[in-house]
């Protein structure tokens, strides 16, 4: 079972294990522009505590979707209308840490299994949804504050927050920035969240600073296999993978 790790329990074999993840989850994210968070807490999850995993994910994620998010000129138009997703993905995040406090034992790790099966489940249906522009009014936040509460939940934001964007009929461009904006709001309510919980020390934001490199370096290499590899393919052994994980964390609780 995953344990909290001090400083001084943390062994080698450990902490080429947590390099490995955040180099796997930058290289997903590098490929198909999302799933750092997702790939980082469904396997971190099987290494230490969810609270210790969503701590070390704050970093990382938040300079790898800044820089998904830009070009900075195209961002402010996006950024207003999605005000609504992202006020409700903060506050959502926020409430739901004063809530539920930080994500521990158990019970997170049931939330991420059933998180993930679920994502996989949408990503394998192939399916999307229209948000028709009328309803983007009261939808946008409902789907924040959802998002958030599972952000608090589990230390993932993905869901729904991705399957809206797509249903809003955005360009690729325009999609890949709007969920960098989107995973920015997330990370920084998530960081409040768990400074607010005590579970965000000195020590794992340097720790959390240092897995920032093989996440870049995981985009880089990303970025560039992206061209050679069948993309459907991918998505398909990526939402296979995620489900089989998400099956895994839930019958390990429950078993």
């Amino acid at each position: 079972m995953a344990m909290v790790l001090s400083v001084h329990e943390v062994s080698v074999g450990v902490l080429l294990a947590v390099v490995a993840v955040f180099l796997l989850a930058g290289v997903v994210k590098g490929v198909v522009g999302l799933g750092l968070p997702t790939i980082s807490m469904a396997l971190l999850a099987l290494l230490i505590a969810p609270a210790q995993a969503a701590a070390l994910l704050v970093v990382p994620s938040l300079l790898t979707n800044l820089w998904q998010a830009g070009p900075w000129r195209a961002v402010r138009a996006e950024a207003g209308r999605l005000g609504g997703l992202l006020a409700g993905c903060v506050a959502g995040t926020l409430a739901g840490a004063a809530w539920l406090g930080a994500p521990t034992g158990g019970t997170a790790s049931v939330v991420l299994g059933l998180a993930l099966l679920a994502y996989a489940a949408w990503g394998l249906a192939g399916r999307r949804f229209l948000v028709p522009r009328r309803h983007e009014a009261w939808m946008g936040p409902l789907a924040g504050l959802l998002t958030g509460l599972l952000t608090a939940a589990s230390g993932v934001f993905v869901l729904p927050a991705v399957p809206y964007l797509q249903g809003l009929g955005l360009a690729k461009d325009e999609l890949i920035r709007a969920m960098g904006l989107a995973f920015t709001a997330s990370t920084l309510a998530l960081a409040a969240g768990l400074w607010l919980n005590a579970s965000y020390d000195g020590w794992t934001l340097a720790a959390s600073c240092l897995m920032l490199l093989p996440a870049v370096a995981g985009m880089q290499l990303g970025a560039a296999l992206r061209a050679r590899l069948s993309l459907e393919h991918f998505r398909f052994c990526f939402f296979l993978c995620l489900a089989g994980l998400g099956l895994h964390m839930i019958l390990r609780q429950w078993g």
